[in-house]
């Protein structure tokens, strides 16, 4: 039987790497912690990595969702206990420095010291096993690696969350997600989770949150209530903002979607090179933070899906789908987005627009993505964009090239933040430099929103250090 009412001292929205970090860090300090979580507890195995199943049961609609533009570029969020850390790559990068420089010095964020922040990435790397491959790469890995060295194009392995066995085979790894790590350790030190649940709105009266009201799927979808003395929201870039607006919340939340878009195209080589459950952990950072390339998730319906945009032309590849990988090149983009709840909608309204110089950015990326396929061996590339060539030679670049247009590739970004940008800039932002919402007093964000924007590499350590950062601050405050 569902219980109709909860009382906690701390209320946390969302079980992803904001949430997870930030309920252990409380937790462990003795704090009464309740994580509610909209998804379902699927344990680390229980489905194929990038499958179909795995797309039911732990993305949101399914993995179908999409900021609306000029071009519209399609995301993909978590909704699961552990959140995006379930069903993304693993890839790990610290924030680099002059990133944390640009935050704290054009967003007024205080107390925000680069070597504070280095420690807790230490931390957060022990406890989820940060490391590189010990054995075998994947043909994958090894296609970017030797394409990169034959142009002098500086590229290395990105670490991974992961343990592995005495192989140390890339494909053996298991993923140390939120469920495996953070999750567990804050159930041990009295949290409780519960899933399952979906928020509809805080209840706010003048500068303080009373109460949660939510609805629990699992049960006929019936109203529960949660009675709490703090609420920090961990829903992520696209929920947290609109949870937010739905409490009647809105100064300087939702306007400033960043993210790092990204294009596509399959490689064929001789030989069999895919491997459906695992992706490229060689980045190629010759053009960074601009541009980067890296490898895409290959299941065969990830496949036939980077086909599409040319079906009639390049259909028939599908069928070598062994013998082709996905790979991607990512921007730093310089547009932004719009997150904006909707009265009975469930989700929000996305939107986000592209810049020129975004746009040209991403046709100079993949072209040169081709190029480093090339150089590896690709016997043919299909790029993912309508009226596309088949690329063979480097003389099929210049056409490639010159077909190119943003608004006929199809886009899409698996990294979203800064829709409540923290710091002390009000005009900027929607936080203080910690997380509390300006203007109230007990009611925060902790998770990828607070980012004040894209930092140019995978966000999740960034995410992971600033919330435990936030919490540990939370904590010694309440224990003064």
């Amino acid at each position: 039987m569902i219980e109709r009412h909860h009382d906690c001292d701390v209320l946390i929205i969302g079980s992803g790497a904001g949430g997870a970090t930030t309920a252990a860090t409380l937790a462990e300090a003795g704090h009464d912690v309740l994580v509610v979580e909209e998804g379902s507890w699927v344990p680390q195995g229980s489905v194929t990595a990038f499958s179909l199943e795995q797309m039911d049961r732990q993305y949101r609609s399914g993995g179908v969702t999409v900021a609306l533009g000029l071009p519209s570029i399609a995301y993909t969020e978590g909704r699961c206990a552990g959140g995006g850390t379930e069903v993304n790559s693993g890839l790990y990068r610290r924030p680099p420095g002059y990133t944390l420089d640009r935050w704290r010095d054009h967003y007024g964020i205080v107390d925000f010291a680069n070597d504070d922040l280095e420690a807790i990435c230490d931390e957060v790397e022990t406890a989820l096993s940060v490391q590189t491959v010990p054995g075998e790469q994947t043909a994958a890995s090894e296609i970017l690696a030797r394409g990169a060295s034959s142009l002098g194009w500086k590229h290395d392995e990105i670490p991974r969350w992961m343990t592995y066995p005495e192989s140390g085979r890339a494909i053996d790894g298991r993923r140390q997600s939120m469920t495996e790590t953070y999750l567990p350790r804050a159930t041990a030190a009295g949290a409780k989770v519960l899933t399952e649940h979906r928020l509809d709105r805080i209840v706010i009266e003048g500068s303080r949150a009373l109460r949660a009201e939510l609805t629990s799927t699992a049960d006929g979808e019936r109203p529960v209530t949660i009675s709490f003395r703090d609420v920090i929201v961990c829903g992520g870039a696209i929920q947290t903002p609109a949870i937010l607006q739905r409490s009647g919340v809105r100064h300087r939340v939702g306007r400033t979607l960043a993210v790092h878009p990204t294009v596509k195209l399959a490689a064929r080589f001789d030989g069999a090179v895919n491997t459906p459950n695992d992706v490229a952990v060689i980045q190629v950072k010759e053009f960074a933070p601009e541009i980067s390339f890296g490898g895409s998730a290959s299941h065969p319906g990830l496949v036939a899906l980077a086909l599409t945009d040319n079906w009639r032309a390049f259909g028939h590849a599908i069928t070598s789908w062994p013998e082709l990988v996905v790979y991607y090149a990512a921007i730093t983009s310089q547009g932004r987005g719009w997150v904006q709840a909707v009265p009975g909608l469930r989700d929000p309204i996305v939107t986000y627009r592209l810049t020129r110089t975004d746009r040209a950015l991403l046709g100079r990326g993949l072209a040169r993505l081709a190029l480093v396929m090339l150089e590896a061996g690709a016997l043919e590339i299909y790029p993912s964009y309508h009226g596309a060539p088949v690329v063979r030679t480097r003389n099929d670049l210049a056409a490639m090239t010159a077909s190119f247009a943003a608004t006929k590739a199809s886009v899409m970004t698996v990294h979203l933040c800064s829709t409540t940008p923290m710091g002390e800039d009000l005009r900027r932002c929607a936080t203080n430099s910690f997380g509390k919402v300006h203007g109230s007093d007990n009611l925060y964000v902790n998770d990828a929103s607070l980012l004040p924007d894209a930092p140019g590499v995978n966000p999740q350590a960034s995410v992971m250090a600033i919330a435990i950062r936030n919490a540990r601050r939370f904590a010694d405050e309440k224990a003064g």
